[in-house]
């Protein structure tokens, strides 16, 4: 499910409540991690300013067979946040927070056929019926935290760019079927899933690093 159109515009106006009296604000667009963004920033005053954007990285597929064992890999990630810039020296230099409604997910699908595929300290000889799907899935909400450069008030054509993170631990969880789901596997599957949570269980942040031209009228 992708963000929804309710949320983004939630998003817009609670913007525009908060900026009635401001300065003139900047529509902006911006290319890196995670993908693509469309923003709206508008200056409360010299030192502040508020931004809400959408971003999307849509969803990637991939697909690869080894040795008998097919995996299907898809990743999927949309937001909406709502910003707060603070201009440290009233310049271009700003400390960003904020809130997103977060929509990421990454799954790996791995299917055997007629191939061997390790499970904790067990080789399987699998069938199509056998495999693990693994989930690793982010909150909802996600709160922000960052620098950067741009959205302060000025005119004309603009450049920019955001270093940051999305803060939020990645929820881990492995369905097995097959023979995989059977009592006599469920020790080898825990291994596994021990091994997972040591390493994607472990990320708890989604970086944001991007550049971004916007207009200011």
């Amino acid at each position: 499910m992708t963000i929804s159109t309710a949320r983004v515009l939630a998003v817009l106006a609670t913007l525009t409540t908060l900026t009635t009296q401001a300065t003139a604000g900047e529509v902006y667009g911006a290319i890196g991690v995670p993908g693509l963004t469309l923003g709206y920033s508008r200056p409360v005053n010299a030192s502040l300013g508020v931004r809400g954007e959408a971003s999307t990285l849509g969803t990637r597929k991939h697909s690869t067979t080894e040795n008998g064992i097919t995996y299907n890999g898809e990743l999927r990630g949309n937001r909406a946040s709502l910003l707060g810039d603070w201009f440290v020296a009233e310049g271009g230099w700003r400390i960003t927070g904020g809130l997103a409604f977060s929509d990421y997910k990454f799954t790996l699908d791995g299917s055997g056929s007629a191939g061997t595929i390790a499970v904790g300290n067990t080789i399987y000889n699998t069938t199509a019926a056998d495999g693990l799907l693994v989930e690793v899935k982010f909150p909802k909400l996600m709160p922000y935290l960052g620098l950067g450069w741009g959205h302060h008030a000025a005119s004309g054509w603009r450049l920019g760019f955001d270093l940051g993170a999305y803060i939020g631990k990645g929820k881990l969880s492995v369905t097995p079927r097959g023979q995989l789901a059977l009592p006599a596997a469920q020790n080898d599957v825990n291994a596994e899933v021990e091994q997972l949570r040591q390493g994607a269980g472990k990320v708890n942040y989604l970086p944001q690093l991007g550049i971004n031209v916007g207009y200011s009228f």
